[in-house]
């Protein structure tokens, strides 16, 4: 029998994980900027508002089919360079380039035009991202076969990522009034996106460019990865690692407590909007949109919403990630989830009375709470697929899957985004919001802040009897790595 390269415990440095973190704030800052984007294709652009809904919907499917195929592709790769870092380098520049290319359109061009435009090079924009985003999440999995590591690691991650979701609130009044850079919203995405493309294409290669990936059993380093006369064979080895990947309980169970937890908060993610332009302010954006009134505040920085989701990814990142990190190092990735979610809870109950037109100021009251339920969510959740992944080598064998697993993981969290989408649209129907009416009427407006509050505190107390019985405790993990170092 051949020598086995046996893996031990891999410490990362602060560089290497800043490093993998940059990667994480182009995975962010893309679809960020994307989604406000979208709604200036309808105003800017001249879009019917059925075809822009088909434009963000129809990529998404395509999506759904490339993310697996490329988990599997980047899993069987073998380069003196790695089985991720090629792919992150050049998905980083590709989508970039595609990015510019999707927003230079004219309005003069017509809407048949555009819309076969944009949906090709949204097409091809996915496809980019995927190359990238994919093998970048599968890195991360792999960086590390420490228990607690790997939570440190996507701490940090989750941490730099946050920093897209304190810029992207503030291109809505950067856009959409004539008055501060741009003349025409056209102009405003067009050049907006060269800026976005230019930090992600930076930020994206620096995994490839100072990340080690971590060296490849000598049993598997010895195969052959894919090749031109197994091709075919792709589909039908990516059907079966499928399989593989649903039949794992523990793996299950995060991707249904992400559903819960995530996509119960997306539901009603606009609605917070909603209540602060017409409940706090009886309607009118105009005060909403200037309600910091002190001199020394540019007005571009004086919106209350975009002050709202700023301040809550300040919180996310600097307060709430750290402690998770903590809590689970102290007690358990299981035990730091059930108590960030259950804090959450606590949060969302308080926005009935943080959402206060006598003060406007404590909307900011939940936020150290409700932050809890998203800065622990993918923290916790990124680290545990990792320990899955170890789970999966030992019942299954190599090759590790890690890209096929974040792709699946991945995968959810988008379909589950686009039907969060359509739900809360349905419940905004429900509550018989009127976009149309300068005032809502005040049952309108109840049911509304009910909601904002019911929907996600149910959905995420749920995911908390989901998570009970994961059972990948570090003890656990120690066993099922002994195991491993025998088996190879």
């Amino acid at each position: 029998m051949k020598p086995v390269a046996v893996t031990t415990t891999r410490r990362l440095s602060m560089g290497q994980k800043i490093a993998y973190g940059s990667g994480s704030l182009t995975n962010n800052l893309l679809p960020a900027a994307l989604a406000i984007f979208m709604f200036f294709l309808v105003t800017g652009f001249g879009m019917d508002p059925f075809l822009a809904g088909l434009l963000g919907g129809i990529p998404r499917f395509f999506d759904a089919l490339t993310d697996p195929i490329m988990g599997y592709i980047s899993d069987n790769t073998r380069t003196g360079w790695g089985r991720r870092r090629p792919y992150i380098f050049v998905g980083a520049i590709v989508t970039g380039i595609l990015f510019i290319l999707l927003w230079q359109m004219s309005p003069e061009n017509g809407q048949t035009f555009n819309f076969w435009y944009f949906l090709v090079m949204s097409l091809l924009y996915i496809t980019g991202n995927t190359i990238f985003s994919t093998p970048f999440i599968g890195l991360g999995y792999e960086m590390s076969d420490d228990y607690n590591e790997r939570t440190r690691l996507m701490g940090i991650t989750n941490t730099i990522g946050q920093i897209a979701w304190m810029i992207v609130p503030w291109f809505w009044a950067l856009i959409s009034n004539p008055d501060y850079i741009f003349a025409t919203q056209v102009e405003g995405v067009r050049k907006l996106s060269i800026v976005v493309a230019a930090l992600c294409i930076v930020t994206g290669i620096m995994p490839a460019l100072f990340c080690k990936e971590p060296p490849l059993p000598a049993d598997i380093k010895e195969r052959p990865g894919i090749t031109a006369a197994g091709i075919w064979n792709v589909g039908t080895d990516v059907f079966r690692n499928l399989g593989q990947v649903f039949g794992n309980g523990p793996f299950l169970r995060l991707c249904v407590a992400t559903f819960l937890v995530y996509n119960g908060f997306q539901m009603v993610a606009s609605f917070s909007n909603y209540i602060i332009v017409y409940y706090m302010f009886d309607g009118d954006y105009s005060l909403a949109n200037n309600w910091l009134t002190w001199e020394w505040v540019p007005t571009l920085f004086r919106s209350a919403s975009a002050c709202f989701a700023t301040v809550n990814a300040l919180i996310t990142a600097f307060m709430v990630i750290p402690v998770v990190t903590w809590m689970a190092g102290k007690w358990g990735k299981k035990q730091a989830f059930i108590i960030s979610t259950l804090i959450s809870i606590v949060g969302y109950v308080l926005k009935w009375w943080g959402f206060s037109p006598e003060n406007p100021g404590l909307m900011i009251l939940p936020l150290p709470l409700m932050s809890f339920g998203m800065g622990g969510l993918f923290t916790l959740m990124m680290s545990m697929t990792a320990d899955v992944c170890d789970l999966d080598e030992l019942r299954n064998g190599l090759p590790r899957k890690e890209s096929q697993f974040g792709a699946i993981y991945w995968w959810m969290v988008k379909m589950g985004q686009s039907l969060a989408l359509v739900l809360g649209g349905a419940i905004l129907k429900w509550v018989a919001f009127d976009q149309n009416a300068a005032v809502q009427t005040t049952e309108t407006l109840t049911q509304l802040r009910l909601a904002d509050i019911i929907v996600p505190a149910s959905s995420a107390f749920v995911a908390i009897f989901v998570m009970i019985g994961y059972n990948l405790t570090e003890e656990k993990m120690k066993e099922i790595k002994a195991a491993l170092k025998v088996k190879r």
